[in-house]
């Protein structure tokens, strides 16, 4: 099932689930970036170059800082709308991978810091990436259905001020 057009990946805090559908295509470009960052790495001999500790350095940057904000965004807005929808079970599924993957990133981060043990990396990168991979499509095609039509205008409005603040951008 293809979301609504109204999803479609945008910018705008005026169009919240736009948003975060684009938050989604940038993670997918975090993981495709790892992914690429493991091989490079598994076929250079002499340790990491400099294309490596930048691609390493951008996939930190995201999931550090903007992930963890994408996450409570889900979690503030869209979670607690779907509970009392009656689809709890989808929500706490969702959460529970929000922890799992926080438990899977910190390993994962120390890794790309470090780079010096590339099966180190590999070993901690593939779960996250597996999970990540999974949760997103788990979003795109359950979570923003659903959440959409719990959605009027005036909550969409005040979820992106909200995001917006967070954020600590003004409106």
């Amino acid at each position: 099932m293809s979301p609504p057009a109204t999803l479609n990946p945008g910018s705008s805090y005026a169009q919240p689930l736009a948003l975060l559908a684009a938050c989604h295509e940038r993670v997918t470009r975090s993981l495709d970036l790892l992914e690429r960052l493991i091989q490079h790495l598994q076929g250079r001999p002499g340790g990491p170059d400099d294309a490596a500790r930048d691609a390493a350095a951008d996939v930190r940057r995201y999931f550090t800082l903007a992930a963890p904000l994408h996450h409570q965004d889900e979690e503030l807005h869209l979670f607690s709308r779907l509970e009392v929808a009656g689809q709890a079970a989808l929500a706490q599924r969702l959460r529970a991978e929000h922890r799992e993957l926080e438990a899977l990133w910190a390993p994962l981060e120390t890794a790309l810091g470090r780079l010096d043990d590339i099966e180190a990396l590999r070993r901690h990168a593939l779960p996250f990436i597996a999970l990540m991979r999974r949760h997103v499509a788990l979003e795109d095609g359950e979570l923003f259905p659903a959440a959409l039509p719990l959605l009027d205008p005036q909550s969409q409005a005040a979820m992106g001020a909200e995001m917006a603040a967070r954020r600590g951008l003004a409106l």
